[in-house]
């Protein structure tokens, strides 16, 4: 191969996408991915006439790259990308190759939880006042595919630390954090500084003119902002006390935010989301819109019609009277404390699967205030039981989701809810969070059609 040889580490969605956009761009490619790449991805490869391994990593094939493209999901600390890093080999994610090749104008939006719905929704406002909007990153279609066949105005880019973690020179015209709680500290040698640096990476190469929307509420968010002076156009966001200056807070029930002249503001209780999480995740998604000029009108009408992300709090049905509701995305505490926080009514909750280290103490407060009822549905529930036994009144322990669903319904009344939201990994009992979502909206569904309504 010539001198121009881009090599792509794993073939995901990205990972194609960036082969596709390298080819395109003169670069000769090799793909590698040491799993099996999925039928969709090796054909698309294969049409292209990409040459790519799988099952396997070749050191004399990836060591010989001017340049190395690698999927968020491959830690820096496997001796591959450390050896890439020592022959000085520059080691990035889709995100930085892509961003080269557009002049679109960049929002990208990271945040321990929350920035899969504000991504969402910022698209879906942008897309509802006329814009010509993509979205990409860690959610939808790859970013560099996009890039290569699309000719977008704005992108939205839902970003993970980890690609934040091999963005060098990327330059976003608006930056939103919402918030930062211990989570893949694993892969930040469980060194909660080496995770809130990474997530300030979405500050890099800022200049005055940019908007950087954050939550103020949110301790190592405010506490490093303290650390060193930003040349960024602030906005920050509030729960529970008026803001004077620009920026968005929720005061009484009621969301308000406010850029240069424009005041927009509107009652929680007219759009689809509840809970004080989602009132930041709004009011960063509005912010975000105003920033780039959408009227009022079309952010009223863009709430209104917003439908979130499967697995987020999502109705899944309702049977004599008492609502299910499926959070499987909620695989840390932090998560859960936003979902029990969401709960208006008795709750019997659903939780359990494959422990992270796990500290429940938060939850007790929301627990006194919320729950009726724990089911734990795991392998090991152990934990989850020696913490909430004194605590809760009825435990109960499943390892079948029907068996859950069913026994929801036995200790739930009319007019209470039935929440999965499990603060584990799935893996015990489930394929991933999905697959675990998506039992339980078939068990609901199930249950349903052979209950007897009275």
């Amino acid at each position: 191969m010539g001198t121009k040889k881009i090599v792509v580490l794993g073939g995901g969605e990205s990972g194609v996408g960036a082969a596709l956009l390298a080819q395109a761009k003169g670069f000769d490619v090799f793909l590698s991915d040491k799993g099996k790449l999925g039928d969709s991805y090796r054909a698309t490869l294969q049409q292209a006439g990409i040459p790519f391994e799988e099952g396997q990593h070749t050191d004399s094939q990836i060591l010989t790259a001017i340049e190395v493209i690698k999927s968020p999901g491959i830690p820096a600390t496997v001796p591959l990308v450390k050896a890439l890093r020592e022959q000085g080999t520059p080691v990035i994610s889709e995100i930085e190759f892509a961003a080269r090749y557009t002049n679109a104008r960049l929002i990208g939006i990271t945040g321990s939880n929350g920035k899969t719905t504000t991504s969402l929704l910022t698209y879906h406002l942008l897309k509802t006042a006329g814009f010509n909007v993509g979205l990409a990153g860690n959610i939808g279609d790859s970013f560099a595919e996009q890039v290569l066949n699309q000719s977008y105005d704005y992108y939205v880019l839902e970003l993970s630390s980890f690609q934040l973690d091999d963005m060098y020179d990327t330059h976003l015209d608006v930056r939103v954090l919402l918030n930062i709680t211990p989570d893949h500290l694993d892969r930040y040698n469980y060194d909660f500084q080496q995770y809130v640096d990474s997530k300030f990476r979405i500050l890099q190469n800022a200049r005055p003119s940019d908007t950087f929307i954050y939550f103020d509420g949110s301790q190592p968010v405010t506490d490093q902002l303290a650390k060193q002076a930003y040349a960024i156009q602030k906005r920050p966001i509030r729960l529970d006390s008026a803001l004077t200056g620009e920026g968005g807070y929720a005061l009484n029930g009621q969301l308000t935010a406010q850029t240069g002249t424009q005041t927009f503001t509107i009652a929680q209780a007219d759009t689809p989301l509840r809970g004080p999480h989602n009132a930041i995740n709004m009011l960063a998604a509005v912010l975000v819109a105003q920033a780039v000029g959408a009227t009022d009108d079309a952010i009223t009408d863009g709430l209104r019609t917003f439908e979130n992300a499967a697995h987020r709090l999502e109705p899944v049905g309702t049977i004599n009277g008492v609502q299910f509701i499926n959070d499987s995305k909620a695989t840390n505490v932090d998560s859960v404390f936003y979902a029990l926080s969401s709960m208006d009514t008795p709750t019997v909750w659903i939780a359990g699967g494959q422990d992270k280290g796990n500290d429940y103490g938060q939850l007790d407060e929301l627990v006194d205030k919320h729950v009726k009822a724990l089911i734990c549905l795991g392998v090991d529930n152990k934990k989850l039981v020696d913490h909430f036994g004194g605590r809760v009144p009825v435990i109960y322990e499943t390892q079948q989701i029907t068996d859950a669903v069913a026994k929801g319904l036995s200790l739930a009344g009319p007019g209470e809810t039935v929440l999965l939201s499990p603060a584990c990994a799935s893996f015990d009992l489930f394929r991933n969070y999905i697959d675990r979502g998506d039992q339980f909206r078939t068990a609901v569904a199930q249950l349903a059609d052979s209950v007897i309504i009275p």
